[in-house]
């Protein structure tokens, strides 16, 4: 008797010590265990529950799962684990426990449960309820979520602009390319430089050189209102716009509206070479006509050659470029 008092004391000792919830039921559902760490996080005293109902203690445990894993439990003798990302603070635990009260003014802990059968000799099935705190875990998952979003956001932004770069047009004009094929809908490539962009720099810096690509990105991509369209910093002072489901009459409008518009923004130049003494950019156009094979290369070339026209024709103006 002596060793089965020993062990019974040392049992409630591991009981009381160890990092997690533990309930354990009887199988009228009465609370028969209730350890420290549960007196702590819940701010609800074991001589406070025990004996009682575990349903009439929490309440708004019925008709959830947690309910029905306690009846696969104690009648199929069923173990379960519930959902983390489904139920993740089921119980009114708090890190703070005790010393806030239980308020729910503290955010409530994150929680991974396991409900297990227990069967004693000569004794009816009782159900372990194990609660561990995860909360430091799924902060750190969600961290490294933000952070992925936060490099991916970076992988496919220009980092001086903010727009898209030029990975990130390679992967969206393959899609579109694709897209426009397996819809049999059209799909224009703008390819806009701005003119004399190396004597801007040359005269008034790289510092408002930048100021001036950043200034133009913002005001060419508020013109693109679709969220298919996309606006990418093609390379240097050179952009490209992607207009899925865009015919060529429809992609003219839009260019000669851009050309206008950056004009319009008289950001002033005066190394031009002629009397225009302001920021203006040229426009080569190629659209891709529904069921039209084509390659991505040879859409990109069109539109390459068209606006090597524009800037050929004296620059401040659009070309568009048959395929």
């Amino acid at each position: 008797m002596p060793d089965a008092l020993h062990r019974l004391a040392l049992l409630e000792s591991i009981l009381g010590a160890v990092n997690l919830g533990a309930i354990v039921l009887d199988e009228q559902h009465r609370i028969v265990l209730w350890n420290s760490w549960m007196a702590h996080h819940s701010a609800r005293q074991a001589d406070a529950v025990l004996g009682q109902d575990f349903f009439a203690v929490f309440p708004e445990m019925r008709h959830k799962r947690i309910d029905s894993a306690i009846t696969q439990a104690l009648r199929d003798n069923f173990q379960s684990l519930l959902s983390q990302t489904l139920h993740k603070a089921p119980f009114a635990l708090y890190t703070h426990g005790a010393a806030t009260g239980g308020n729910d003014a503290e955010e409530r802990m994150q929680q991974a449960i396991a409900v297990t059968p227990i069967n004693l000799p000569g004794s009816p099935r009782h159900c372990l309820i194990q609660i561990n705190d995860v909360t430091i875990a799924v902060g750190r998952e969600k961290l490294l979520r933000e952070q992925t979003m936060v490099l991916r956001s970076q992988t496919f932004s220009d980092g001086l602009t903010g727009i898209a770069n030029r990975r990130h047009f390679d992967v969206a004009i393959e899609k579109e390319v694709r897209r426009a094929m397996r819809t049999s809908s059209p799909l224009s490539l703008l390819m806009i430089d701005i003119d004399h962009f190396k004597d801007y720099n040359d005269h008034y810096g790289h510092q408002q050189g930048d100021d001036c690509l950043i200034r133009v990105a913002a005001e060419l991509a508020a013109m693109l209102q679709r969220p298919t369209d996309l606006l990418a910093r093609y390379g240097g002072e050179e952009f490209a716009a992607i207009l899925p489901d865009t015919d060529a009459a429809q992609a003219l409008r839009m260019a000669e509206a851009i050309r206008q518009h950056a004009a319009d923004l008289r950001i002033p130049h005066a190394k031009t070479g002629n009397e225009v003494k302001h920021i203006t950019v040229s426009i080569g156009i190629a659209t891709q006509q529904p069921q039209q094979p084509l390659a991505i290369s040879a859409l990109i070339g069109a539109a390459d050659r068209a606006l090597y026209q524009a800037k050929g024709a004296g620059r401040n103006r659009v070309m568009a470029q048959p395929l």
